[in-house]
């Protein structure tokens, strides 16, 4: 393919509450055995782009960590590559990101080093499968000089965390409100997935002056401010996509995989998904254990009964312990009869014996015990 990528993970999200105190938004741990970052690459490494830049910042240490090598989405090649830039103290410039236009100009080398005409830039914390090479030839078809993935709505749906796309009868962006503050329309709402394609040289060029001007905002200082002198069009993915930026949204995607469509469309449609894995045995299910609709990851040891959850890595399930619409992240130890229900289990935490943690008013709780396991 004709184009770099560039994974933008570096943000936080206060409404993702303590599931980021230790980690990036997309180091968020997804369907039993992903992380959030893997779909992006995934879908640039099937799209045949050979040269991908990740752009860390925030509580990077796990996402570094997960693409420590670049051989799980066959990045590794000798042209081409997977690259993670951090902010870095220079001679010029002391600054962390400021924005997501920042984050880019400060590896503008990066951009400037290569020589594909094309550039692919993605979220990370977003949950989808993508043909960067049809909305390539969309984007080369339309003429445009930016291209803007969107994603429709359903009717009545909260925009207000997303910005609002209106387009022409050609595609071509009319009015892009960002994060307006509304929630829902009688109309369903064309919204900006987080992606896009543009020229490099162009790129380069709008970075630049944003960086003059003191502007930082890939969105709002360069795609909004130049909508009406560009030709920024808009492609509509009309297949799975689910933004994580909030509790509620992660707690929700990691449900959606217990949809047999769903998993089925991610797991077993071509392209795949691809993830750093780990060495670890089987989930192991011992006398008394019972599973209904549920995701179950490699390590884990299973006593009680388990229901329309998601279990990830290495958690020990204790006996007569019930999970019921639940999430419980890597190395969790559930004490024998404990009752967990529409909660978030932190990894890593020790759940006392006989805990009883429910979510109430359909709202998700999330629990983070630090108790020594040994001392149980």
């Amino acid at each position: 393919m004709r184009a770099i990528g560039i994974v933008l993970a570096g943000g936080n999200n206060p409404r993702m509450r303590e599931l980021t105190n230790k980690r990036a938004v997309a180091a968020m741990p997804i369907a039993g055995s992903y992380r959030a970052v893997d779909f992006a690459l995934s879908s640039l490494a099937n799209s045949k782009v050979q040269k991908v830049a990740v752009l860390t910042q925030y509580n990077s240490r796990s996402l570094n960590e997960h693409m420590s090598s670049s051989k799980w989405w066959d990045f590794g090649r000798k042209q081409g590559g997977l690259y993670v830039f951090t902010p870095s103290i220079t001679a010029d410039n002391s600054f962390w990101y400021r924005g997501t236009a920042d984050s880019i100009y400060q590896n503008i080398e990066y951009l400037r080093d290569s020589h594909e005409p094309y550039v692919v830039i993605s979220s990370g914390d977003i949950i989808y499968k993508m043909d960067f090479n049809k909305v390539l030839e969309y984007h080369i078809d339309k003429k445009a000089d930016i291209t803007v993935v969107c994603k429709r709505l359903e009717k009545g749906a909260d925009t207000s965390r997303y910005g609002v796309v209106s387009t022409n009868e050609d595609g071509r962006i009319t009015a892009f409100d960002e994060k307006p503050n509304i929630a829902g329309e009688e109309d369903a709402p064309l919204i900006n997935a987080g992606i896009y394609v543009i020229r490099r040289r162009q790129l380069i060029e709008l970075l630049e002056r944003a960086h003059d001007e003191e502007r930082y905002d890939l969105v709002r200082d360069i795609i909004i401010r130049y909508r009406d002198i560009k030709k920024v069009y808009a492609y509509e993915h009309e297949e799975y996509w689910r933004n994580i930026a909030s509790a509620d949204d992660y707690y929700q995607a990691n449900m959606d995989f217990l949809k047999s469509d769903i998993r089925n469309y991610f797991f077993k449609q071509y392209p795949d998904v691809y993830s750093k894995v780990d060495d670890l045995p089987p989930a192991k299910y011992n006398a008394g254990a019972e599973v209904r609709n549920s995701l179950v990851a490699s390590g884990t040891i299973v006593n009680g009964k388990i229901e329309n959850s998601v279990i990830f890595k290495q958690a020990y399930i204790g006996n007569n312990c019930t999970i019921r619409n639940s999430i419980i992240l890597n190395n969790v130890h559930i004490g024998d009869n404990s009752y967990i229900e529409n909660c978030i289990i932190e990894s890593h935490d020790t759940i006392k014996p006989g805990s009883n943690y429910v979510g109430e008013d359909g709202k998700t709780k999330i629990i983070v015990e630090r108790n020594d396991r040994y001392e149980i």
